[in-house]
């Protein structure tokens, strides 16, 4: 943004802010049908072999007793998650292609995504995988499956999608945006 008397910058914005929030959520979103899809981990215990997805986690969870448990990772792990990057790719849209009817509504979205995120314990929940690999491998063999990578990729994408949005642009009534 410029002054318009001297015509210095007074504001500027993150270059193609609005892209790399569009690419990382897009690649977030691709990789969240097999990270749900596929096993997160694969064990074999004694000549029994499992796998489990985050889905088989939180039904095994419930079935056990511990629903509020079940409740936290679900919404945590499946929930949380795709809603953040749906608010996400709204956000895009709407700002890049939106009208200035819709700024506050914005605002109220990207508010909801910033309060959520730390909340989605993503990393905290891939963390907690890591840690039973290295602990349950003494009692059994336990193998990351295809699920995990993934899951990891969609982490990652998804904390870049989140810090790479320039919530500045919400409110930018200029046509020209990057």
């Amino acid at each position: 943004m410029l002054c318009f008397r001297c015509r210095s910058i007074i504001r500027t914005y993150a270059v193609s802010s609005l892209e790399h929030t569009a690419a990382f959520t897009l690649a977030a979103l691709i990789l969240y049908i097999p990270a749900n899809i596929y096993p997160i981990l694969r064990m074999n215990f004694y000549g029994a072999y499992s796998e489990s997805t985050v889905w088989d986690g939180c039904v095994s969870l419930f079935r056990q007793g511990q629903w509020p448990v079940a409740a936290v990772v679900f919404l945590a792990s499946i929930v949380i998650p795709l809603c953040k990057l749906i608010g996400l790719l709204y956000l895009v849209a709407t700002t890049k292609y939106g009208s200035t009817r819709l700024q506050q509504q914005r605002t109220w979205i990207y508010k909801i995504i910033d309060q959520v995120g730390p909340w989605a314990m993503l990393d905290v929940f891939l963390l907690a995988i890591l840690v039973a690999l290295v602990k349950l491998r003494e009692l059994a063999t336990v193998l990351p499956g295809p699920g995990l990578v993934a899951f990891t990729a969609m982490v990652v994408l998804t904390i870049l999608a989140s810090n790479s949005f320039d919530s500045r642009w919400i409110w930018n009534e200029s046509d020209h945006r990057q």
